[in-house]
């Protein structure tokens, strides 16, 4: 072998190492990053909960330029069903945007809140059975993600935690292109969990 053929094949070989070695760190680096990012908490915080559609509207999170403030607006438009449940209709209309919120699901809140309205209290900050799902105050929204919420493009799974649930519960999002806004499109937070202590003839 000639020189020249021996300088080729050593520079050759080095080119393959090289090359081998950033394959390998790439994939790695890959590997390392899977979920990264897309497995945190947004938490957000407000001094009362709105009362009517308008107040609603007024919050800075109505923009739902991200999935996450329009899960939270829709534990704040559940909130209402305690006190006025046509006001939360008329707020879970707004956050569905495009879509109608019509009498099935209307029937659905129905049979899952009504004489359980503490559901809905459980998903703030403070909240649990012993205090008979008493938020603390100002009331506080953790929104979580997981590495597969937005898997789909334009579609969002985000989830809130319950004080009396072992498992987070989970809100289905639909963004508009044309718009860059995430609108409600399943409410999937509302089975049961603990009573409340008052509740609970076993407490």
């Amino acid at each position: 072998m000639s020189i020249l053929d021996s300088l080729k094949h050593a520079a050759l070989s080095a080119l393959k190492r090289e090359s081998r070695k950033a394959v390998s760190k790439a994939v790695n680096t890959a590997v390392q990053n899977i979920g990264k990012g897309r497995n945190h908490t947004e938490k957000f915080s407000f001094s009362a909960l709105p009362q009517t559609l308008p107040e609603l509207k007024a919050l800075p999170e109505a923009k739902m330029d991200t999935a996450f403030k329009t899960a939270a607006l829709t534990v704040l438009a559940l909130s209402r069903y305690e006190t006025d449940p046509e006001v939360t209709f008329e707020m879970l209309a707004f956050l569905k945007g495009p879509e109608t919120f019509n009498n099935s699901e209307k029937s659905f809140m129905k049979d899952r809140l009504s004489g359980k309205e503490y559901k809905v209290r459980s998903f703030f900050e403070g909240a649990v059975p012993e205090n008979d799902y008493t938020p603390d105050r100002p009331y506080v929204v953790p929104i979580s993600e997981n590495p597969y919420s937005f898997d789909n493009e334009n579609w969002a799974t985000l989830y809130v935690t319950s004080g009396g649930a072992d498992h987070p519960r989970s809100i289905k999002l639909r963004k508009k292109p044309s718009t860059g806004e995430w609108f409600l499109n399943d409410i999937q937070c509302l089975g049961d969990i603990r009573l409340p202590k008052s509740e609970d003839k076993w407490a």
